[in-house]
């Protein structure tokens, strides 16, 4: 990395070569820029975008739903779900028609459904990959929850399934949109208070549930790090806007019979150039949720952090003065705006093959005991060393 970082933040990005690796932040208002110059609030309705969200679980039903009961690009119009009972409480919550659900026998015949632009992915890890391509096979744009999957090879997969069919592939990074993490990105990456010099985050909770899924490491991938340790990832690279260089990382489960397949408690530092160092740690057996950035002329903290609502910020200078935002509205929002303006997504499917090659590297330090090299050329594509 012998560039400027001027030219890093100008110049980096994924894939090949069009997708910026860190977004201008510039880009990220654009939905009501595109409805003022329109003259409108929110599209009609028959003008919106229609999104299938597969998988019905706490996310969908939580968070997603209630969100396109706000979005003003699109809305929720169909479903796949495994569960029949699902099927007719969602039918009559939303209004949606019966032709417009489907079970994961006849997902497939969503491709000729008119009404559907969208297919939002929310099944656990595992399934990621199948859905997302058989969504592209089938003509429809996609946004895949986080992780984007459980390996980088499938990430590819999907990314390849998307460019094939010329449909466009968005990553469920909805703290991109949230006012306080993207003034972390501005204080961090225009060093307002400074070059960054340290950062720390934390994400953890309790997982009780003996039954979960989660502790199913061929459905999950791995444990807290792939499910809520990513997010600290996220924010330290979205602040920094370069990529790491190395990470060094310490599984300290606890209880070894509750999380026998997947790690309890995984700590571990992501280096970055000029001697930064994130230090963070990510657990189901604790809890905690903040981010703080240490620079040359002061600091910033998120606190919590990385929650679905109240999250607060404060500075060396001062509180953060935001409002709380639907993040999953605005994330979906954005994405029907650019698929309606042919425009790129800020979190695209190569971020995501981005973080799964990084969590992996975590992974592989944690089991080795040894510091992984992360090395990315100049278009920020991963160099493995294996392949010379």
């Amino acid at each position: 990395m012998s560039y400027s970082r001027r030219d890093f933040l100008a110049h980096l990005s994924l894939g090949l070569g069009s997708i910026a690796a860190f977004p201008s932040l510039s880009m990220l208002n654009n939905v009501e820029h595109f409805l003022k110059q329109k003259g409108l609030s929110k599209l009609p309705e028959d003008e919106k975008l229609g999104i299938a969200l597969v998988g019905l679980g706490n996310y969908s039903s939580g968070q997603l739903a209630p969100a396109l009961q706000e979005t003003k690009l699109c809305k929720l119009s169909g479903i796949v779900t495994g569960t029949p009972q699902k099927e007719q409480e969602w039918a009559q919550k939303y209004n949606i028609p019966d032709s417009n659900i489907y079970n994961y026998e006849t997902y497939d015949q969503i491709a000729d459904n008119d009404d559907i632009d969208i297919i939002y992915v929310v099944l656990p890890n595992s399934m990621h990959a199948e859905y997302t391509i058989r969504a592209a096979e089938a003509g429809k744009h996609v946004i895949c929850e986080k992780p984007m999957a459980t390996s980088a090879k499938d990430c590819q997969r999907m990314i390849d399934a998307c460019n094939q069919a010329n449909r466009k592939l968005s990553i469920g990074y909805r703290l991109h949109f949230e006012p306080h993490n993207k003034e972390m990105m501005r204080l961090g990456r225009n060093e307002v208070l400074g070059p960054v010099q340290q950062m720390s985050g934390t994400f953890s909770f309790p997982l009780n549930d003996p039954d979960a899924w989660r502790l199913d490491k061929k459905m999950a991938g791995g444990g807290p790090l792939m499910d809520v340790g990513i997010y600290i990832v996220q924010a330290s690279l979205y602040t920094m806007g370069q990529l790491p260089t190395s990470v060094k990382a310490w599984d300290e489960t606890k209880d070894h019979e509750t999380f026998s397949e997947v790690e309890g408690t995984i700590r571990w530092n992501l280096n970055f150039p000029n001697n930064v160092v994130l230090q963070a740690d990510s657990s189901y057996e604790d809890r905690g949720n903040n981010f703080r950035m240490e620079a040359a002329n002061g600091w910033a903290e998120l606190s919590p952090a990385y929650s679905y609502g109240g999250i607060k910020g404060e500075t060396s200078e001062g509180p953060m003065d935001f409002p709380q935002v639907n993040q999953q509205a605005l994330q979906m929002d954005d994405f029907a705006r650019c698929i309606i303006e042919d425009d790129q997504t800020i979190v695209p499917g190569e971020m995501g093959k981005r973080d799964m090659i990084i969590l992996d590297s975590i992974y592989e330090s944690a089991e080795t005991g040894s510091e992984v090299s992360l090395e990315f050329d100049k278009d920020g594509d991963f160099i493995d060393p294996m392949k010379g």
